[in-house]
């Protein structure tokens, strides 16, 4: 009766030791950044209708997608203000619109400034998207955990 009552212990003994150890492996995974489920999330916001901040922001979104994984980061740039002139049709960085495009970087044009400037759809480059609001859909961003970067 003895002999079983301490291999009940011994083996309870080995189980708790057991979950502890696969728990700090999991603990230091995590603390580590392995974790292979989670995906990066970065807004980046451009409000300027300088070439050079585009370009800029450009820039920064393919450095992400190559430093962490194209598949493994989603990135958003939101134009608002004078920012969306690089968005116009006739854009100055409208092929390396297109190729972030190409390469999954989702670029929105804020609806707000497009009815403020009087713009309309047809005049902006083709394959972009749109959110009611650039500043609203950036704090929306930031309090679901993205990453905000502005150039």
């Amino acid at each position: 009766m003895k002999h079983i009552a301490r291999l009940k212990v011994v083996a309870t003994a080995f189980f708790c030791a057991l979950a502890f150890a696969s728990s700090g492996v999991e603990a230091a995974d995590t603390a580590s950044g392995q974790n292979t489920l989670a995906r990066e999330k970065v807004v980046i916001q451009v409000s300027d209708s300088v070439p050079a901040k585009w370009n800029l922001a450009l820039n920064n979104a393919k450095n992400v997608q190559d430093a962490i994984g194209k598949d493994k980061v989603d990135v958003e740039i939101v134009a608002y203000g004078p920012g969306i002139d690089m968005l116009k049709f006739e854009s100055e960085v409208g092929s390396r619109i297109d190729k972030a495009l190409a390469d999954g970087v989702r670029i929105v044009a804020c609806e707000n400034t497009m009815k403020n400037m009087k713009l309309t759809k047809p005049d902006m480059l083709s394959s972009i998207g749109y959110v009611p609001a650039g500043v609203v859909e950036i704090i929306r961003k930031q309090h679901e955990g993205w990453a905000y970067i502005r150039p």
